[in-house]
């Protein structure tokens, strides 16, 4: 009796599409739960450029379990802080301007840097030294405050 040929690929084509499912579902573990409150990473101010001037804080946060938006903040180096935008004018000319919120999807990254998003600290008074560290509380619709130390850096 003479039985037919299977042919010699599709022995180890699917044994190795079977073997790189497994590995894949072994490898991928579980993602990462968010956390339950944002996460405030890489934070820092810029010192006033002059007298009577405002410095700027600069910040990377990382969203929690649940949709969120930035909605105020504070320091006891500040009489006021602002959340501002950059933003390009219809001219050309850079400007900025205060924003109310700052929106955070959940698990979602926004970046607080020059020229974008960033908080305006407002009649400075006892900024520290360049390499210290400015206490700044972060007031989120959701999950409330946040409190962080931000270095003071030169430009």
């Amino acid at each position: 009796m003479h039985l037919p040929r299977r042919s010699a690929w599709r022995v180890p084509t699917a044994l190795g599409i079977a073997l790189a499912l497994v590995v894949a579902a072994c490898a991928g573990g579980s993602p990462t739960p968010a956390p339950e409150r944002p996460v405030v990473s890489d934070a820092w101010v810029r010192p006033p450029m002059g007298p009577d001037r405002p410095a700027a804080a600069y910040l990377t946060i990382t969203g929690s379990v649940a949709d969120d938006a930035l909605i105020g903040a504070s320091s006891p180096t500040a009489a006021s802080v602002e959340i501002h935008e950059t933003m390009m004018g219809s001219d050309g000319s850079m400007g900025m301007h205060a924003v109310e919120r700052i929106e955070i999807a959940a698990g979602a990254t926004v970046r607080l840097e020059p020229g974008g998003y960033h908080l305006m600290l407002m009649r400075v008074t006892n900024l520290p030294a360049i390499g210290e560290l400015v206490e700044i509380t972060l007031t989120f619709g959701g999950a409330g405050d946040v409190v962080i130390q931000a270095e003071v850096r030169a430009g």
